[in-house]
């Protein structure tokens, strides 16, 4: 295995791909079962847009503090390490629960882990690569994320109609420590030195590069559209329950889900690479623009197999260039200091839109219906597409 000298394909940035791919494994399995357990225990239509929308804004806001703080101490392997463990222990909580505050709660913390963990890492990963190959590293990253994403749906497929779902959650704790131990042991920063800038945070933000800012806008906006893809599977269950049954729709909710992973983690590594090649800005317009087409297709697709495996299909595409190619950007756009708190406040905007939208898309479908969550959501990643496009000039940070 190479060294962190020898070339972007490095120790640090294997063994992050790693660690992600047994985290999210362990995640994953929880996640594709969770609309089924919380059908099951009674929760409200709007409960699982609540859980959505309150984890991923949790996340996001503690991604700030850790990007700052992990900055200004240089102990950035020691937050993301805190934040992997959180996400380990998250779906103990969703296994002995019986009402959704308590799913609620365990995946705060969990998340919470994410969002410790999220800026640090790539902080990391961004340092220990040469500044043209920033696109292949992140991508590679994402790969072995959403590799993981692929094994813990299937995970639960190949368990669910042998076992419970609450042993399923118990057995996901496995990959979670995993994770911590691949992160632990392989996973090396180049020179971890604390910050010699002590501003404080809301001065730091205020220093963030103008061609940042009016990308975060852009983010924000699109953001406001991006519901947690949790919901998708909530949606298929739902549409498909009366011609399959519970235990059907929960069966191919699931294969639905998988086939956006398998997307997602086929397409992570190329859009790096057409980033690098063709602009990250232009294949992250591309991205988003494929976003509004798929939310479009939601809400006028009648419950179908086929069309809604072309459409989690497209599911993972977008978010695919979106993971990928919004965190290359900003490594761009904010100089290498300062890339820690550029992630974090990345990630917070992003955080701001989910919590927005898986909310606000919840009860739209609760009250009003599908079709008004999906079209809402496409207006407003059009808007926040076109913010893009005007942004494609934007210059790299300064060196």
């Amino acid at each position: 295995m190479r060294d962190d000298g020898d070339g972007w394909l490095n120790k640090t940035v294997i063994g992050a791909g790693i660690a992600s791919f047994f985290s999210d494994l362990g995640h994953e399995a929880v996640t594709v079962l969770l609309p089924s357990l919380l059908i099951v225990i009674g929760a409200p239509v709007y409960a699982l847009g609540v859980i959505e929308g309150l984890s991923d804004g949790v996340s996001s806001f503690v991604k700030l503090f850790s990007g700052h703080w992990s900055d200004q101490l240089g102990k950035r392997k020691e937050f993301a390490l805190t934040g992997y463990l959180a996400t380990a222990v998250f779906p103990a909580f969703v296994a002995v629960a019986t009402v959704w505050p308590v799913v609620l709660l365990g995946r705060v913390i969990g998340w919470a882990g994410r969002g410790t963990r999220g800026p640090p890492r790539d902080a990391i990963l961004a340092k220990s690569v040469p500044p043209h190959d920033l696109g292949k590293a992140f991508g590679f990253h994402r790969a072995g994320d959403t590799l993981g994403a692929i094994a813990g749906p299937l995970m639960a497929l190949a368990l669910v109609s042998s076992i419970g779902l609450r042993e399923i959650f118990w057995l996901t704790l496995i990959p979670g420590f995993l994770a911590v131990a691949t992160f632990w042991l392989l996973v090396r920063e180049k020179n971890p030195t604390p910050s010699r800038d002590k501003t404080k945070l809301v001065t730091s933000l205020r220093g963030l590069p103008g061609a940042f800012k009016r990308f975060l806008g852009a983010v924000l906006v699109f953001g406001t559209a991006d519901f947690s893809h949790t919901l998708l599977i909530a949606f298929a269950i739902v549409a498909l329950t009366p011609s399959l049954g519970l235990a059907g729709a929960t069966a191919v909710g699931a294969g639905l889900y998988l086939v956006r992973n398998v997307v997602y983690a086929a397409a992570s590594y190329p859009f790096g690479v057409l980033g690098d090649r063709f602009g990250r800005v232009k294949m992250l317009i591309l991205g988003y623009t494929v976003a509004v087409a798929t939310f479009i297709g939601f809400a006028v697709v009648p419950p179908d197999l086929v069309g809604y495996g072309a459409l989690f299909a497209l599911a993972g595409l977008f978010i695919a260039a979106e993971d990928t190619l919004e965190g290359a950007v900003a490594a761009e756009l904010v100089e290498e200091q300062r890339r820690g708190l550029g992630f974090g406040v990345l990630a917070t905007v992003n955080g701001i839109g989910d919590l927005a939208s898986s909310i606000i898309i919840g009860f739209l479908w609760a009250f009003v219906g599908y079709a008004a969550g999906f079209l809402f959501a496409a207006i407003v990643a059009a808007a926040g597409t076109l913010l893009l496009v005007a942004t494609r000039s934007l210059p790299s940070a300064a060196g």
